[in-house]
């Protein structure tokens, strides 16, 4: 019999987990507006394994109705996901909403709006964090956003040094620079162990996922995921505020 990717992972967990140094795992979706049937997959299904989940909501096309759907989540905080998720880039370039093609006051008018209006509307679910659309954002911009009340950068890949302490993600579900599709699982799993390091000292890994845009594929492998890691002693699924109170 062939072994299934799911089986490698679990036996780097337990290796993990005999050394006492269980790896730390969160969760980021991204692109929350309002509800919707994805998302309240996205909700069951975290609920129903003890998933902390961080929702990265857009604030312009939010409201009262998303935040009335999450206050019973008890495994769910908010982050602020730019502001519109509108792109401003010229032609040819990459998408970016945070870039240098407007003011850059008029861009921290903006992401200071989106604060104060999640901040309002979920409490103690809110975390003082912002996820830049298409992970990306101008490097003029972050010495600004400690005076907004952000505390926190979450963008994809490795961290860097910036006047903003950063919590990055590391494993993305979708392939977005190809099919546009769920990655193959043993790829997926791969990227994952990578995270997980061979000596004593507990890795991190960011798993990013997008609930609107997920295929069957993409379901199926948050499943098995979450079945074969959720109680394992070799990994916590950590809610992002605890792991912002252990990074320096």
């Amino acid at each position: 019999m062939n072994p299934q990717p799911m089986d490698s992972l679990r036996r780097a967990l337990d290796l993990c987990a005999a050394k006492a140094a269980p790896a730390q795992f969160w969760l980021r979706d991204d692109d929350a507006v309002e509800p919707s049937a994805a998302l309240d997959r996205m909700l069951r299904l975290t609920a129903h394994h003890a998933v902390p989940c961080t929702l990265a909501v857009i604030p312009a096309f939010t409201g009262a109705a998303l935040a009335a759907a999450l206050r019973p989540c008890p495994q769910i905080s908010v982050a602020v996901h730019g502001w519109s998720h509108l792109s401003h880039a010229g032609p040819g370039q990459k998408n970016q909403e945070l870039g240098n093609h407007r003011p850059r006051d008029a861009v921290l008018d903006q992401l200071g709006q989106g604060f104060d209006l999640l901040k309002s509307l979920y409490g103690a679910q809110f975390l003082p964090v912002l996820v830049p659309p298409w992970n990306r954002i101008d490097a003029g911009l972050l010495p600004g956003l400690g005076a907004l009340g952000f505390g926190w950068l979450s963008v994809f890949g490795p961290e860097t040094p910036a006047p903003i302490r950063q919590i990055n993600t590391d494993v993305d579900l979708i392939d977005w620079r190809g099919s546009r599709a769920t990655k193959p699982e043993a790829q997926l799993v791969a990227e994952i162990i990578a995270r997980i390091p061979a000596g004593d000292m507990a890795g991190r890994m960011g798993f990013l996922t997008h609930h609107l845009v997920h295929d069957a594929a993409g379901w199926l492998f948050l499943e098995k995921l979450f079945a074969a890691t959720a109680g394992h002693p070799g990994c916590h699924w950590q809610p992002l505020a605890v792991l912002m109170q252990k990074t320096p």
